[in-house]
């Protein structure tokens, strides 16, 4: 009889035994390959066919070949799909914002920075598009954005306020925090209709706008 072991990924195979020394096989199990990204795709796919609320976890599972129990072990709810990396997100906003230069302007610092954590391939756009749109137009989505968005703002906040001084939770910082979240959100959502729109372009803009007062010929210098 077949020994079985599960690998840290969760792929069963069966060990033989013996001293024929007999090639192992494959078992049933997780497809070896899946990760956490194949599972957001299938997710995404079946969202913008057939709608987020009619699209169930337990066919997000079967799209991908793993039981519904292995889905939460990659993402915590449904939601969580749509939201993607956003916490790694934060972490690379945070980071940039804490490795600039002294010197260099606050706005100048968060415009650069959130350019730069917002550069994806050409695959990823169309699927951060479809993102975009679920989180703006899904109901349980756009509940759920307000404490997304407000962890944003947290890791804004907390930069100017290391260069305002002060709180984070003072006037100065949470001004910078709030307006700088909405040059991002417009920006995003520009973008977001418009297929042939460059989304780094779109937030450059932006911030420059927010930094300019709005004052379209200094933000084009």
């Amino acid at each position: 009889m077949p020994k079985w072991k599960r690998d840290d990924r969760g792929a069963v195979t069966a060990v033989a035994g013996g001293a024929g020394g007999a090639q192992t096989e494959p078992a049933r199990g997780r497809p070896a390959s899946t990760s956490r990204q194949d599972v957001a795709r299938a997710a995404l796919d079946l969202f913008s066919r057939q709608g987020y609320d009619d699209t169930t976890v337990d066919e997000i599972a079967a799209a991908v070949g793993i039981s519904r129990r292995t889905f939460f072990r990659y993402f915590e709810s449904k939601p969580d799909v749509v939201w993607g990396e956003f916490d790694a997100e934060l972490v690379r906003l945070r980071a940039r914002l804490d490795e600039a230069p002294v010197g260099e302007p606050l706005m100048d610092v968060l415009r650069r920075s959130v350019m730069a954590t917002n550069r994806f391939g050409a695959g990823e756009l169309d699927e951060l598009r479809i993102r975009m749109v679920l989180i703006s137009s899904v109901p349980t989505l756009v509940a759920r954005s307000a404490v997304r968005y407000e962890e944003w703002c947290d890791v804004v906040a907390g930069f100017a306020a290391s260069r305002l001084g002060g709180s984070p939770d003072d006037l100065g910082p949470q001004t910078v925090a709030r307006a700088a979240l909405g040059a991002a959100m417009a920006a995003f959502a520009c973008w977001a209709r418009d297929e042939s729109g460059d989304l780094v372009a779109e937030v450059d803009r932006a911030f420059r706008l927010l930094a300019t007062g709005f004052d379209e010929g200094r933000a084009s210098d």
